[in-house]
């Protein structure tokens, strides 16, 4: 049975899919190659960003709305715990990234792709966790007030917060999720809000996935 569709499942899909972009683009790069092993910090610590930003917004508005509607405590210990275990992972691989950027050495380039490794294993565990125990139980209470009102707190982004967060999660986004996307958000405010005030991801960080 296919899971439904959700705007959480869309930011996944775009974690996965840089970690993957990052695994490869390290594995490729050439020995010596500091302009591209810059490029590719810059896109981890994009990454880094919006998973964290995601990742708050969850402890601050949507944990405390399922407490009080009863969820299990220990389940939601165990989203806090895993929240904590990737910050850790992330933070990690910023420093072996940094490293590498500044050498852009092969085995720095080894060492920085296999905390990306470790990264995503950390990062799968608590992704599949939460859509397979935590997203039916939201689910549920997807057409009440405390949800209601959950959703608008995150949709209150500064345009430049939210342009960026657009331009990052459309970037090589399946026509599956795409479609989907067009369903919660009108194309025509993703469009603008990513092209007016995203132009920064698309200058610094999406060229690094073309080259």
């Amino acid at each position: 049975m296919t899971e439904p569709m959700t705007m959480n499942r869309l930011i996944h899909a775009a974690v996965r899919r840089d970690l993957d972009r990052l695994s490869t683009g390290l594995e490729r790069l050439a020995d010596g190659d500091r302009p591209r092993a810059d490029q590719l910090a810059r896109a981890h610590a994009n990454l880094q960003q919006e998973l964290t930003r995601h990742h708050e917004e969850e402890d601050t508005y949507l944990w405390p709305m399922l407490r009080a509607k009863g969820l299990d405590p220990g389940l939601l210990a165990e989203m806090e715990s895993e929240h904590h275990a990737m910050a850790e992972a992330l933070a990690e691989t910023a420093t072996a990234m940094s490293t590498l950027a500044g050498s852009g050495s092969a085995a720095d380039a080894a060492a920085a792709r296999a905390s990306v490794v470790h990264t995503q294993v950390v990062v799968e565990r608590h992704l599949a966790h939460e859509e397979k125990e935590v997203e039916p139980q939201l689910l549920r209470y997807a057409d009440s007030p405390e949800w209601k009102a959950v959703e608008k707190k995150l949709r209150r982004q500064p345009p430049g917060v939210a342009g960026r967060f657009f331009a990052w999660l459309t970037d090589g986004m399946s026509e599956d999720n795409r479609t989907y996307l067009k369903t919660v958000v009108p194309a025509p405010v993703v469009a603008v809000l990513a092209r007016t005030f995203g132009r920064r991801y698309y200058r610094e960080v999406a060229p690094v996935w073309r080259s």
